[in-house]
């Protein structure tokens, strides 16, 4: 009789090991991904830091706002737009502060509202809606797994 206890009780210690550990890995396992996450690159961003990420602008889908930033580029405004998110509503009202809307059109800016180097000063022109409302959903889409501080060059082909 013994026997059988000593046996049920070898039995039993690994499958009580095994739930501790998945204790302990469901207690810890956050403070576990933010210590390693960093080391790998488990954010899925790419890093990108003191580097210009290039983009090319499709400039053939929105020949209007390219033709804008390019303009405004060659007026003297920066060429490079430094991701600033957080800071995109402040400047599209700084930008856009006296510049009246005009039925038919929508005020382009340039810096965009999203670069830190926006807001105050941004060159700003009236572009067909469908033109620059593409041009900002196709830039929001193409930046959208770059975090905040990436600098990016828009460049024409």
């Amino acid at each position: 009789m013994s026997k059988k206890k000593t046996t049920r009780s070898k039995k039993r210690a690994p499958s009580m090991i095994a739930f501790v550990l998945a204790v302990l890995l469901a207690i810890f396992a956050p403070q576990l991904y933010k210590l390693v996450a960093p080391m790998l690159d488990l954010d899925g961003r790419p890093d990108h830091s003191g580097q210009v990420i290039r983009i090319e602008f499709p400039a053939d889908r929105y020949p209007k706002t390219a033709a804008h930033i390019q303009n405004a580029i060659a007026k003297g405004e920066s060429a490079v737009c430094t991701i600033d998110r957080d800071g995109a509503k402040a400047n599209r009202e700084d930008s856009l502060r006296g510049i009246p809307t005009k039925k038919g059109f929508d005020r382009d800016e340039w810096p965009m509202a999203m670069c830190e180097e926006g807001g105050t000063g941004a060159d700003i022109e009236y572009i067909a809606p469908s033109d620059n409302r593409g041009a900002g959903s196709w830039v929001g889409n193409t930046l959208e797994d770059y975090p905040d501080g990436t600098q990016v060059e828009f460049v024409f082909d």
